[in-house]
Formats: structure tokens, C-alpha cells, sequence
């Protein structure tokens, strides 16, 4: 039997048994409140927009999405089903109407041009710099013409307190594909990718590092 050449998908928080502390995890540790409410905001969504939420995770910003701006139509998607169970019944809770797909982020189920918004957080540093270009040039085709990209990911620090505080993910997540974020490399991938206008908006320090937010523009 030929074996597989695509990586072995790692859950959130790297194992699964952990998923379902995730929700408790981060929102402890990284502001998420504040740094996906930012996102949000500098999103700028519309009535009838179609939103991605990629890797979706617990559903939280889909979520969030959908209650900011109800007449939206927000798509989670996510490689882990577990975590995609949880999302659901998170939604259902919420009352609010998301579907949630299972895909992952490099080979995604969308025709070119469906999304006026893609939206991600704290996703991309999990990524081999390989599986980082596929992703942002996925991303480019389900986007339309015009239409923006939202990212919230570690980036580079801020100050050395910040650098240090960040070796805690690498070691969690690993040193290789973490680099990528903390050496400021996303928004090169980004332009690599096609993408226009691509911006560094603001950052968050939390005890884990810096968070930064991201924005570009499919060019019309």
C-alpha cells in the first residue's frame, strides 16, 4: 500500500483528548475576546455576505460572526469532525444558523469566487511553510474579485519580553513551522499568494506572545 505523503492532521491543542478544554484554554490565555472582536470589526461585514471561517475550531468566531451581523451567510470549516461536533452544538446553543464543513484547508469544497470574507485565528502558525502557500492560494480562489482575507495569528514580537513568552507554542506546536509567524514571513505569503494591500493592523500582547491581525485584498 503507497503511503500517504500529506501529513499527519494534529488536533487542537495538539492531542484529542484535549479538545474539549480548548474553549477554556484560550480563552484564558490569548485575549480571545478582544483580539477576535477586533477582527471582526476591521472585517466590516455586510448584510448578505458570505463569510469562511477556516478552521473554524469550537465554532467561536463563526459564532461571533453571525450574531455581529445575523443577515451574513457564515461557513465554519475544519479538518477535525470532533471539534466540528462541538462547533455545532455550540451554534445550536447560541441560536444562531452556521453550517460547519469538514475539509482541510489546502483542498477546500467551494467553487472560485464564492466568499466576500474569509476569516482565520490562530491557525496559520500550525502549518508547514509547504501547506502555508497551498492554504493562502486556496483562500485566493474561494475569495471574489475585490473581496478580503482576515487573519488573526502569532506574530512577530514586539519586544524581547514578548519573544520569550512566544518559545512556550513553539514548543508546543514545533520550532519549524511557528518561525514562520514570529520572523514576520505571513504577510510575504500573502502577496506570494496574490493578494493585494496586505497589512499588518494592529497586535495584541498576551502571555503567550504577540497576536497579530492581518488584512488583504483580492485584487478586482
Amino acid at each position: 500500500m503507497k503511503k500517504s505523503s500529506e501529513p499527519k492532521y494534529v488536533p487542537a491543542l495538539g492531542y484529542h483528548w484535549l479538545t474539549p478544554y480548548y474553549d477554556a484554554v484560550v480563552g484564558t490565555t490569548t485575549r480571545e475576546r478582544s483580539f477576535k472582536q477586533a477582527l471582526i470589526k476591521q472585517a466590516r461585514f455586510a448584510p448578505g455576505q458570505h463569510v469562511l471561517d477556516l478552521a473554524s475550531g469550537t465554532g467561536t468566531l463563526a459564532i461571533w460572526i453571525k450574531q455581529h451581523q445575523p443577515q451574513a451567510n457564515v461557513t465554519g470549516v475544519d479538518g477535525d469532525p470532533g471539534i466540528l461536533s462541538l462547533a455545532s452544538r455550540k451554534a445550536q446553543k447560541a441560536n444562531v444558523s452556521v453550517q460547519f464543513d469538514h475539509a482541510l484547508s489546502y483542498s477546500l469544497p467551494y467553487s472560485e469566487g464564492q466568499f466576500d470574507r474569509v476569516m482565520s485565528s490562530l491557525f496559520f502558525h500550525h502549518l508547514s511553510w509547504d501547506n502555508k502557500e497551498r492554504t493562502a492560494q486556496e483562500l485566493f480562489r474561494v475569495l471574489k474579485p475585490g473581496a478580503e482575507l482576515h487573519v488573526a495569528d502569532w506574530g512577530r514580537a514586539d519586544n524581547t519580553l514578548m519573544r520569550g513568552l512566544f518559545l512556550f507554542v513553539q514548543l508546543l506546536d514545533g520550532f519549524k513551522n511557528t518561525q514562520d509567524n514570529v520572523s514576520g514571513k505571513l504577510i510575504a505569503l500573502f502577496e506570494q499568494a496574490g493578494f493585494a494591500e496586505v497589512t499588518q493592523r494592529q497586535t495584541f500582547s498576551t502571555i503567550y506572545g504577540t497576536m497579530a491581525l492581518y488584512s488583504a485584498v483580492k485584487p478586482s
